[in-house]
């Protein structure tokens, strides 16, 4: 039988610390309605998220068919009337999300991004350090497949690539050792 787990309670007067996992390889867990507040940790970016819309087409019957008494044969068919709506699921909004740092974001980590989405499939041009406008199509489409529309680099995307470690810090690139 499983030991029953614990659950530690802060002292009195302090807040319990909430975590909230996000789906499985989604960015969405990440977005905010609200801008952060001025003194949070971190960089933020502002960006609309799109409406989500459907399109609808509906069959209605006009006219029943018409069959031959004696022989069953249609002699006119059915007709129908189709009409096409658009429908919105989920309107537009201003959403925010924790990006990675501009000081972060220095030509050592955007070789790591490029080689990170070249080993993914997302990049096929030269590991140059600079943030051109095909890394940032490349991170777009990354990030686009976890629900985050944006050629900005998401701190969760960066850390699901292993390019930062969890608390915020750039990943530290492994040091070269003397033989010997």
């Amino acid at each position: 039988m499983p030991e029953p787990q614990s659950t530690p309670v802060p002292p009195p007067g302090e807040e319990p610390e909430i975590i909230t996992a996000a789906p499985r390889d989604s960015l969405a867990g990440e977005w905010r309605a609200e801008a952060p507040d001025a003194d949070e940790p971190g960089c933020f970016m502002e960006q609309f998220r799109p409406a989500v819309v459907e399109t609808v087409t509906e069959h209605e019957l006009v006219s029943a068919e018409v069959r031959d008494k004696t022989t069953g044969t249609v002699t006119r068919p059915a007709s129908y009337r189709s009409t096409t709506q658009a429908r919105i699921v989920e309107g537009g909004e201003v959403m925010w999300f924790q990006r990675v740092c501009e000081q972060d974001m220095t030509p050592a980590l955007i070789a790591t991004l490029q080689r990170a989405l070249l080993a993914r499939g997302y990049y096929t041009g030269d590991v140059t350090g600079q943030l051109s406008a095909q890394t940032q199509e490349a991170v777009k489409a990354y990030q686009a497949q976890r629900g985050l529309i944006s050629p900005v680099l998401s701190r969760r995307a960066a850390q699901e690539m292993g390019l930062i470690i969890w608390d915020g810090s750039p990943a530290a690139a492994p040091e070269a050792q003397a033989p010997g």
